[in-house]
Parts: C-alpha cells; sequence; structure tokens
C-alpha cells in the first residue's frame, strides 16, 4: 500500500505508517530542518520512500510543487493508494489567535488542488480541533472543515471525521485531534473508525502497554538526577544520561537504544531566579492546572499561563512553547526529548536544526520543539496504518 505525506513536518505520521508496514512514495514539507529530520530517520536509515526522480529530494513547498510539477503529479492520477497529512494547524488553532487571513489557512485549497490531481483512493486527514470551529468573516461564518467535506464530496468521496483523544491510543498525552478518512468506497468510509477503536486492545497489548500512561510513566528514566554531561550538540549546555527504566512505555520508547545518551536531551540553562519561581508553582496544586497572572498564587509570574505537571496524570497537548510546562519533579522545562516521548516518537528518532527561536522567527522557523509539537504521535499513526492494510 503506497501513500504521499502532504505537510510532513518531521515524519511523525510517516514513522508510524512505516511501523505498520505501509511504502511512501514522497514526502513535501516546506521547511528545511522539519524535511532534515525526516530525511534523516525515514529516508537516510530506513529507505522508506520510493521518491520518484523526477522530484528533487529537498524541502518542497507545496504551491512551488503545484507549479513545477504539474505534469508530473497529474501522471500519477489513478497511481496512488493514499494521500495523508493534514495543512498548518496554527491559523486554526484555539490556542493562536485565529486571524482570518492567515496565509496557512488557504494551504487546505493546495492541498485539495493534489487531490483532484492524484485521485488516490484514500484520504487520511489530521487537523486541530479548532479546524471545525467556524470563523467570522464579513459578519459571515465561515468553516473549514464543512468547505472541505463538501469539496471530497463533489470528488467522488465518501468521507467520515471525529475528533479523537490520543491518549486511548497509547499515547500518554490528553491530545485531540480532527481525524477526517475519506475513500471511493462507501463501505470502507463506514467501517474505518469502528475498526480503529475495536483494535486498541489488542494493539496496546501487543505493545505492552496500559491506560493510562502518566507523564511519570512516560519521562521518568530521563531525569536530570540520573546524572549529565557536556551537551552532545551544544556548547556550555549539558545533556541528560538514561536512568533505569521504570515502565513498560520507556522500555517501548528505548527498545532500538544502545547507548546512555538520549538524542535532543539537553537541558535549558534557567536563571535563579526562574528555578525559586518554578518552584512556588510546583506546590501550587495537587493537580496539573494551568496558572496563570491574574490568579495571584505567586509573585514574578509575567508568562500568560504556565502548568506544572504531576507525576500522576497524563499530560496536556504538548505546544511548540518549552516553557508551557514545568517538570513534575525537577524545577525546569522539560527537554525536546522529553517532549518526544510524549508524543510516541521512539527514542531513536533523532531531531536536526536549532532546539528553539523566539519572537517574530516563530512564525517561520521549525526548531526541534516546534517539530515534535507539530507531529501526528506515531503509536496512533501505527494503529491507523494497521486499520488500512487490513482494508
Amino acid at each position: 500500500m503506497k501513500y504521499i505525506d502532504l505537510f510532513a513536518g518531521s515524519g511523525g505520521l510517516s514513522l508510524g505508517l512505516y511501523n505498520a508496514g505501509l511504502k511512501g512514495i514522497f514526502a513535501i514539507e516546506k521547511n528545511q530542518d522539519a524535511f532534515a529530520t525526516l530525511k534523516y530517520n525515514l529516508i537516510d536509515k530506513k529507505n522508506h520512500f520510493e521518491w520518484p526522480d523526477w522530484l528533487e529530494m529537498k524541502n518542497w513547498d507545496i504551491n512551488e510543487l503545484l507549479t513545477e510539477r504539474y505534469v508530473e503529479l497529474a501522471l500519477l492520477n489513478g497511481k496512488v493508494d493514499m494521500i495523508v497529512g493534514g495543512p498548518p494547524c496554527q491559523g486554526f488553532s484555539m490556542a493562536g489567535k485565529r486571524q482570518t487571513n492567515d496565509i496557512r489557512n488557504k494551504l487546505m485549497y493546495s492541498y485539495i488542488e493534489i487531490v483532484k490531481l492524484i485521485q488516490p483512493k484514500i484520504l487520511f486527514f489530521e487537523n486541530v480541533q479548532g479546524f471545525t470551529v467556524d470563523f467570522k468573516v464579513n459578519g459571515k461564518r465561515k468553516n473549514y472543515s464543512t468547505i472541505l467535506i463538501k469539496i471530497l464530496e463533489k470528488l467522488g468521496y465518501f468521507v467520515d471525521y471525529k475528533l479523537l483523544l490520543m491518549s486511548d491510543f497509547g499515547v500518554p498525552q490528553n491530545r485531540k485531534r480532527f481525524i477526517l478518512f475519506a475513500s471511493k468506497d462507501e463501505k470502507i468510509t463506514e467501517e474505518f473508525f469502528d475498526k480503529l477503536y475495536n483494535h486498541i486492545p489488542n494493539f496496546l497489548h501487543n505493545k505492552g502497554l496500559e491506560l493510562p500512561i502518566t507523564i511519570s510513566q512516560a519521562v521518568g528514566d530521563l531525569t536530570k538526577a540520573q546524572g549529565q554531561i557536556d551537551s552532545i550538540d551544544t556548547k556550555n549546555f549539558k545533556n541528560g544520561l538514561y536512568g533505569k527504566i521504570g515502565s513498560n512505555y520507556q522500555r517501548l520508547m528505548r527498545k532500538t537504544i544502545k547507548d546512555n545518551v538520549p538524542d535532543s536531551h539537553r537541558f535549558a540553562k534557567h536563571k535563579k531566579s526562574t528555578v525559586q519561581l518554578f518552584e512556588q508553582l510546583m506546590i501550587v496544586s495537587d493537580k496539573a492546572i494551568r496558572i496563570t497572572p491574574s490568579m495571584n498564587l505567586v509573585e514574578g509570574l509575567k508568562k500568560r499561563g504556565i502548568t506544572p505537571l504531576k507525576s500522576d496524570s497524563v499530560c496536556n497537548t504538548i505546544t511548540s512553547i518549552p516553557d508551557d510546562y514545568i517538570h513534575y519533579s525537577e524545577p525546569r522545562i522539560m527537554t525536546v526529548r522529553e517532549h518526544a516521548r510524549i508524543q510516541s516518537f521512539p527514542d531513536d528518532y533523532e531531531f536536526k536544526g536549532p532546539y528553539t527561536t523566539g519572537g517574530e522567527r516563530r512564525k517561520k522557523d521549525v526548531p526541534r520543539y516546534t517539530q515534535v509539537a507539530n507531529a501526528i504521535p506515531p503509536l496512533f499513526a501505527e494503529q491507523v496504518g494497521e486499520i488500512l492494510l487490513q482494508f
């Protein structure tokens, strides 16, 4: 079963489909750093994509692809089983500004253009919950999910969609996502979500996992207390070491790891005042609640909201902002590797590019924290792939 991955990011969806046994044709991702991560892990290490001769193996903007390779794309008509992926979610996200003129919102139409050209048998589309929420444009309501569904139905697809919670699928994160499934075969569309949910118990049993998977079960072997060495990729920073495996989830994530130095496990360097603030925030509540300055619970909190995690809770949705969360047992933000664990990336998946960025550059840069946050959890994607192969 062969597919094309659009808006592929750092490769979370494709990794899951690879683990399930599917084969990629090619992947389209605009950002250079995110594509470098995908290329290193899925092309250089796993040879997962066939990659046609007519397509340069580089980071492509989807509109440049449509302009420069229109004829070649049209020649794929009827030869592709599936197109997966969804356009960048920041313009739709309830956590962002949700601006109606966000240029990223228009990428849905580029996605539709490629679907029209290639006419795959199956579509698997993912986006944030906000994709289903109306925008107000000149006094009128505009809903992108409704627009997409109507266009796909006109193209001859049978469409179904649901809001799915990733923690139901063994991902240690209460991440809710809009999942759309479309097929030229009505029966397949009708069966997809039922089969996906019915498959969960068997899949988790085979992986040795039991729900729920808490934050400490996910990252408890990566604490600073396990030891540190000089960072392997950044001067004047420290990298954490592995501790003893404390859960089946940790065992699964470390399955192929022989080294004692986790990738992308660089600790942030906090000021003394920041550490003291974090220590105060960590004891405010027994539950993982988001603390804002208006609550007046601690002095010195300027950030609009921060959540101290608790060891026995499931993490909320991981974001691209590193200091949205405080580690559950240490007064610090979490590392890229800890974020990757919460997204269910195995530890042998290495991230490329800078760790983080700030200011205006946030709108276009995709550093490691953002690559992780924007991804589809591979553990969920693997279950999707196994169901697709049943069809």
